[in-house]
């Protein structure tokens, strides 16, 4: 593989449920709701005012209020997560390593700039990702292939030459749909949710482990 594409949330960093948690406080203290854990859970993919009309229906809120509701719900993310903002195990190590081999780099994510500046600028990832495809870069988001296209022809690679790193079935289709073959970090969900996507090649609770030294050691 010439080019590693990264999703962030779950993928990178171990914080959906810190996602999930933002957006069940506004569901049900700000918007008059009464979401499950449960509910919530299975939302927790796209933008997110696609969010929101998944929960609420399409016409509920203007566009303005859309987008206040997503940054308010950031703000209570980010401020709760900020305490265990780290990257999850052995990626530190494995980002240099492939950056030290000449593998390109990017992430392609749902989040806003807010939230991927949050990360990136937090944990000083910026020198390993020059190429970041956001939610204000795309038209439509995952699963649809857009995020990962963009990123793959802004690195200059083709997709079939990426490997892309992902938490949730919808991000995997997303890979199947640009033809490429996905790592499954499951942190968000466990791999019986995978079945029937059959792009993915490895599952792993971190970047620890030989499968990662054996990607490393492929040459490109």
């Amino acid at each position: 593989m010439k080019a590693f594409i990264f999703d962030l949330n779950g993928t990178m960093v171990h914080d959906m449920d810190y996602h999930t948690k933002a957006w069940q406080h506004i569901f049900n203290h700000e918007l008059g709701g009464n979401f499950t854990w449960d509910e919530v859970k299975p939302q927790m993919y796209g933008k997110n005012e696609e969010v929101l009309a998944r929960v609420f229906g399409p016409d509920r809120f203007t566009a303005a209020e859309a987008a206040q509701l997503a940054l308010a719900k950031e703000a209570r993310y980010q401020e709760a997560f900020r305490p265990h903002l780290q990257l999850l195990p052995g990626l530190p190590e494995f980002l240099a390593a492939a950056h030290a081999r000449g593998i390109r780099l990017a992430i392609g994510s749902a989040a806003i700039p807010f939230n991927i500046d949050f990360v990136v600028d937090g944990l000083d990832l910026r020198p390993y990702f020059p190429t970041i495809v956001s939610a204000d870069d795309v038209t439509l988001s995952k699963p649809h292939p857009e995020t990962f296209l963009k990123a793959a022809q802004l690195l200059g690679v083709a997709p079939a030459d990426c490997l892309v790193f992902e938490d949730v079935p919808k991000g995997v289709e997303a890979a199947a749909r640009a033809g490429m073959e996905a790592v499954v970090l499951t942190t968000t969900h466990p791999a019986s949710d995978f079945a029937g996507l059959s792009n993915v090649r490895h599952f792993a609770p971190d970047f620890t482990g030989a499968f990662f030294q054996t990607l490393l050691s492929q040459k490109n």
